[in-house]
Parts: structure tokens; C-alpha cells; sequence
């Protein structure tokens, strides 16, 4: 606190010179000359007393300036790391845990610490001398590590050479920098998790298409299987290593099954229990009410309800129906499937876990905000009806979806002419934070933006329907923006997550030549736009279902689609466009057929070549583009090919690329981040740094090996 202020410096004046000072003021109410100076001098005391105390405050790093961060870093060695751009906007907390783990050097409590703390993923960290079978000493015998298996310990079994594996293993030679060797003496294993594990609160089951009992029911609300994730548990102790209740794995029936057999055995408390299920946790079935009431666990059977096929290899079942009696709910978390004791027992809602790479298309994760205050704003809720409050809003507002339940339903979204020189209408169709509606159409869905008028969806998970803009024949502008939306690629999906057509019908369809769209973190399926209208597209996926299938284009015929910008995309499927302006950071995946016919004469086309650039791509060799720079493959890299672990959409790791993928791609961005959707996750840089920084903090003697075990 400034100790000097106006006040006190001029009360300390004699006070024939405060009169005086007074009787010189123009205004009674205003200042004097004397005292005007004054409070010039408080206020440069004021200055420097704050930088004085700033200095105090500099010595420590919890209170220190920004720019003093790397000096005290200097003091005690601190190396800094390669940027993750807004991740890693200051080593501030680096440096302050610097000291306590060079303290903790080596210990497994601190490299998990480390591991978590650097990358951002969770983290386990493993001694495999732990795991060796060896022969005991008799005066120190471990009962925790016999060297022979319980072939009756179910859980052991099933996690055997994983991250959490308790069997003892013969020793390995290998070094496990490399990722092959683990069982020795001096080696560490560092386990990483880089899925992502995304809720979906309070949705209705899915009834099974064509099931007369009412008993069959899928968790995905597009009625197609869906593999369960854990919600890690938070570690609530400093000194403990992670347990699997606390990375985001996929579930296990067998697993699952054994841990709530054993919490129905024993009758533990919610707080106790690690099972999975229950109210916070994985998953959680509901009765529906006000508020809706948790089914117990002693209900609920961990069941296996794979197909069962006949000879002809049609389905016929599932599998263990008859085990599920009246009373109880089976499921199955590794196909996201629930199949009630009686049909009595249902309805249900219900809260669970699903594993992606990254927070794109729809889901309820943290969103960018919408634009700001459009005016007018309408709520839907509880499967309300959209039409009636878009038509509300047709002349600029916004209506908010306030829950994540499915609506049925195929809605035109209206935005009206605008008149004369007054200002464009904006209608924004947002899902509230934290929510993932999807509507469920039943045929194409009509875009009428009027001219120069502007949509925004928003956070939507769209089925069942294409998105269509028509000519209206006129030259005004009209602009659509989709934004964190899934266009579901090939409309519809099967019951085993396949889309019900392949090629499916275009997800995206736009016929005015004088439209301007903007996609943004986006999921959807083949777009059709036409030639003289502008398409943008950023961190989205454009998912054809197979590299041979079309992606982008005018029409069915394949002539050459709209002006294309594109830049941390993936890309599955023949692209031919009018102009690429700019392509950057892009997996172009795409192949032709074995009897090419025309136009596709490239697995990407760019008809005007004088124009654009592409660069930091994936771009197939026989493609026909505009300049290349610095593009995959390259002489370098003469075979480089991006190789995926999913291409299916709704699986785990969809569009995520493998390990064996060649560097040049997993590290060829212009950020020297990986090509593809996945760009912005910078995960070359968060494995580069955690091998900087095991070097620094391994004990003399010790090899560390990552493994990612998802």
C-alpha cells in the first residue's frame, strides 16, 4: 500500500501555503497548483514503491514477474521446452516443481508426476524389476511377486504385459527406448493415455430396429454399437501411483463384471466402490422422474451380448438373454448394449463414457461461444419441436438446445431476405455448453438463408438427412457456418457402426454460386458444392467412407466443386475442386478406382492450377494441384502413407494415426506437429519433451520406454 499519497504530502505543507495554494484555484472545488503537483509526486512515489515491492515479490516464483520466470529457470538448470502453443504459455509451474523432483529423482511416484505434468496425458509409470521372476531371498521374501500365475485371478490375467500387469515375466535384453524390450532390471515403462474420454448425460436408450420384445436396447443414440470408457477417477494422495480406475481405458466385461460382482458381495458405499457404475462414475442407468432416481448396482448384470449367427451367418440373438431375468438390467460396455430382465423394467436414461482423439463434431465438451447478443433468443428442451421457435427467429436471433436427447424431426431453417440497405439477419441454432443434441431427420433439410443472410449451427450432431442450400437465382450473398458439428458420414449407421449406404448420400449439398461456407472443428460426410461458391474448411474431417469414394465435388457426376480453402483436415476421398486457394496441414487420403472414368482423372483435382498452394500435405502422388511445398510424399519420403488406427467414424480412434506412421507425417505440419485434424494437439512436441525431460531426471543407469496404450 502507497504510504505517501496526495493527501498526506499536501497535509504535511504549513498551512499558510495550503491557503494560499487554496486561494489560487480557480474553482473552490478543484485543486490548487501546489496540490496538483503534489499528487504528481504521490503518484510517481506510488510507482516506485510498487516496483520495490515487486522486487520482494521477484525472488519467488509463485509471485514473480512473467519475464523473471526463465531467470530463477536459469538458477536452478531449468531447460525449457518446445512451445504447445496456447498449452504451454509459461514454464512457470515447471520451474516451481524443478526442485522437488530432482529431489524425488527417479522414483516412480515422480516420473508418472513428470510424464502427466509434461504432456498433459494421463500417466503411469512402471519399475519392471518389480516384475521379474527371480528367485527370492529367504530373508526377504515379497508375497506381492510370486513368479508363478493364479490362473484363477480373472483381472490379472486379462491385464497381463498391459500397463497395469502383475505376472512375473523371464527378463528381457532389449532396451525399451525403443518400445520392444520391458522386463529388466534398470527399466522403466512410462504408459500413456492420449484418448479422450467424453461423456453423454441423461439420453433415452435406443430401442434395436426390428426387435419385437422391448427388451433390446443400444446406449449410442444413432442405434449403433459404441465401445464404453472409463471416467478416471481423480488421484486424491500425492504419493500414489495410478491405479487403472484412474486413466480413461476402454471397459472390459470381464473386468467390469468381476469389480461389481465384488461391490454387490460386499455391499460398499458409492464412495468406495470401484466398479464403474454409479452415479459420477462411467456409467449409470436411470428411472426417468423429477429428479431422475439411479438404478443400484444390485440390479444391474455385467453381460456379454455379442450376435449370435446361425449357420447362414444371419443374426438370430444375443447372447446370454435367458441370464437376464425379470427385476434386472444387463449390459454390455464393450458394444454399449442393454438388454432388460422385461420390457416392464424399462424406460431408461442413461449416463456413460466414450473414447475419441480429439473434441471435434458434436459432444458435450467446452465450446467456443457463439456470437455474442443476436437479439432475440428461443429455448428448446425435452424434445420440444424446433420449427415453431425457428420460425421465431427468422429474422436474426438464436435458439438454444438445452439437453442432449435425440429429436425427431425435419426442420427448415429459415433466415429472411434482407430489405434495402439494412442489416443482414443472423440466426444462430446453438447447443447449450456442455450438452450434444441430435436431431434425427427423415429427409433432406433445407437451408433458406435469405440474401445476405448468415446461419450458424452450432454444437449440432446431425442424422437421417442432408444439409441443402438451393439456388434461389439471384447474386446476394449467403453465408452458413457450421461449427463443432457432426454431419454423420453416410447419413444413417447400421447396427454394428458401418453407414447403412457406402458411398452414402452427401452429407452437405449447396447449389447457390454465390455462398460462402465455413466449416469449423466439423465431422460430416461428402460435401457437394458448386463451382463459384466458397468453401473453408478448419480442423474438420471429411469422411466419404473410403479413400475411393468422392469427397468433394460439384454433383453426383463429379464435376469440379467449389473454391476450396482447407488446413487441419483430414480428408477421405476424391477431391475435385474449381480452385484450392490453400491447402495446409492436410490429409488428402484418396485413391482412384480400378477403372477411373472421367473426371476423376486424379485422386485430387484442382482444375485452375495457375492459383493456390499447397503445403505441409499429404498429397497422393498422381494428384493434379496447384505448387507444392514441403508435401508428403516427397524424395525424402518417397513411400511415406498415413496409416490409421480407425477409419470408421464413431470407433475410439478414428482418424487418429498410428505409431508405425512415417515421422514425415506424424511430424510434418508447419508446426512441426503432425498433417491431419489431429495437428493442433502437438503431440510430436509432447513426446519430444517428455524424453528431454526423462534424461534429466532418470537415475544414473536407468532406460525409460513410452508406451501408449491408447
Amino acid at each position: 500500500m502507497n504510504s505517501l499519497t496526495a493527501e498526506r504530502l499536501y497535509g504535511l505543507m504549513p498551512a499558510l501555503h495550503r491557503l494560499r495554494d487554496a486561494a489560487l484555484a480557480d474553482d473552490p472545488t478543484k485543486e490548487g497548483p501546489l496540490q496538483a503537483l503534489l499528487a504528481a509526486f504521490a503518484r510517481e512515489f506510488a510507482t516506485l514503491e510498487e516496483s520495490v515491492d515487486q522486487l520482494y515479490d521477484d525472488q519467488f516464483i509463485e509471485t514473480c514477474a512473467e519475464w523473471v520466470t526463465p531467470y530463477i529457470g536459469d538458477l536452478i538448470g531449468y531447460r525449457p521446452l518446445r512451445g504447445l502453443g496456447s498449452e504451454l504459455t509459461s514454464p512457470r509451474a515447471e520451474v516451481a516443481d524443478t526442485i522437488a523432483f530432482r529431489r524425488r529423482k527417479g522414483t516412480a511416484l515422480m516420473l508418472e508426476e513428470l510424464a502427466h505434468d509434461v504432456t498433459g496425458w494421463p500417466a503411469h509409470a512402471v519399475e519392471y524389476f518389480e516384475q521379474l521372476a527371480t528367485t527370492q531371498y529367504m530373508k526377504h521374501i515379497r508375497l506381492y511377486a510370486p513368479a508363478t500365475c493364479n490362473l484363477r485371478d480373472t483381472a490379472a490375467l486379462f491385464r497381463r504385459d498391459g500397463a497395469f500387469n502383475s505376472i512375473a515375466h523371464t527378463a528381457e535384453m532389449r532396451r525399451p527406448e525403443i518400445g520392444a524390450g520391458r522386463y529388466n532390471i534398470p527399466n522403466i515403462g512410462i504408459f500413456l493415455w492420449r484418448l479422450l474420454s467424453l461423456s453423454l448425460t441423461a439420453v433415452p436408450l435406443t430401442p434395436v430396429e426390428g426387435d419385437a420384445s422391448g427388451r433390446k436396447f443400444r446406449l449410442n443414440p444413432l442405434g449403433a454399437d459404441m465401445q464404453l470408457f472409463r471416467f478416471a477417477q481423480a488421484e486424491t494422495d500425492i504419493s500414489h501411483l495410478a491405479e487403472p480406475i484412474n486413466v480413461p481405458e476402454p471397459l472390459s466385461v470381464r473386468l467390469m463384471a468381476t469389480a461389481v460382482r465384488a461391490t454387490q458381495a460386499t455391499a460398499q458405499p458409492d464412495t468406495q466402490r470401484e466398479d464403474d457404475y454409479g452415479d459420477g462414475e462411467s456409467l449409470v442407468f436411470f428411472t426417468p422422474g423429477n429428479p431422475p432416481v439411479p438404478v443400484p448396482t444390485a440390479k444391474v448384470r455385467v453381460c456379454d451380448l455379442r450376435d449370435i449367427l446361425d449357420g447362414g451367418g444371419n443374426v438370430i440373438g444375443w447372447a446370454h438373454e435367458a441370464q437376464v431375468t425379470a427385476g434386472t438390467i444387463g449390459f454390455d460396455p464393450e458394444r454399449g448394449r442393454v438388454l432388460l430382465g422385461a420390457a416392464a423394467d424399462g424406460p431408461l436414461l442413461a449416463t456413460f463414457h466414450y473414447g475419441t482423439a480429439r473434441q471435434i463434431g458434436g459432444g458435450e465438451y467446452p465450446r467456443i461461444p457463439a456470437e455474442g447478443d443476436i437479439g432475440n433468443e428461443q429455448t428448446v428442451n425435452a424434445s420440444g419441436a424446433w420449427q415453431p421457435q425457428l420460425d421465431l427467429i427468422r429474422t436474426g436471433g438464436r435458439l438454444v438446445i438445452g439437453d442432449s436427447l435425440t429429436y425427431k424431426e425435419t426442420p427448415t431453417f429459415r433466415v429472411d431476405d434482407v430489405l434495402g440497405n439494412a442489416t443482414p439477419h443472423h440466426v444462430v441454432v446453438a447447443a447449450h455448453d456442455q450438452t450434444r443434441p441430435l436431431l434425427a431427420a427423415s429427409g433432406g433439410i433445407t437451408l433458406d438463408i435469405g440474401a445476405r443472410g448468415r446461419l450458424t449451427l452450432d454444437g449440432l450432431v446431425i442424422s437421417g438427412g442432408t444439409l441443402q442450400l438451393a439456388d434461389p437465382g439471384d447474386i446476394e450473398l449467403r453465408e452458413l457456418v457450421l461449427r463443432d458439428c457432426t454431419l454423420v458420414p453416410g447419413l444413417t449407421l447400421k447396427g454394428n457402426g458401418s453407414p447403412v449406404a457406402l458411398p452414402g448420400p452427401p452429407s452437405l449439398i449447396i447449389k447457390h454460386p454465390f455462398a460462402k461456407v465455413t466449416l469449423e472443428r466439423c465431422i460430416v460426410g461428402q460435401i457437394q458444392a458448386v463451382a463459384d461458391a466458397e468453401v473453408t474448411l478448419t480442423d474438420c474431417i471429411i469422411d466419404a467412407g473410403a479413400p475411393e469414394n468422392v469427397a468433394f465435388a460439384a454433383d453426383d457426376a463429379g464435376g469440379a466443386g467449389a473454391e476450396l480453402t482447407v488446413a487441419q483436415c483430414t480428408v477421405i476421398g476424391k477431391v475435385h475442386t474449381k480452385l484450392l486457394k490453400l491447402a495446409s496441414n492436410t490429409i488428402f487420403l484418396a485413391r482412384l478406382d480400378t477403372k477411373p472414368t472421367k473426371p476423376w482423372i486424379a485422386p485430387l483435382l484442382v482444375q485452375r492450377r495457375q492459383e493456390g498452394c499447397v503445403r505441409f500435405c499429404y498429397v497422393p502422388s498422381d494428384s493434379i494441384t496447384p505448387r507444392r511445398f514441403h508435401c508428403v510424399p516427397n524424395d525424402a519420403a518417397p513411400t511415406a502413407l498415413p496409416l490409421f488406427t480407425s477409419l470408421r467414424y464413431g470407433d475410439p480412434g478414428y482418424a487418429q494415426l498410428r505409431r508405425t506412421t512415417s515421422l514425415a507425417i506424424r511430424a510434418g505440419g508447419d508446426n512441426d506437429s503432425e498433417i491431419g485434424v489431429l495437428n493442433a494437439l502437438f503431440q510430436p512436441q509432447r513426446e519430444a519433451n517428455l524424453r528431454l525431460r526423462l534424461e534429466e531426471y532418470l537415475r544414473f543407469g536407468l532406460h525409460a520406454g513410452l508406451f501408449f496404450a491408447s
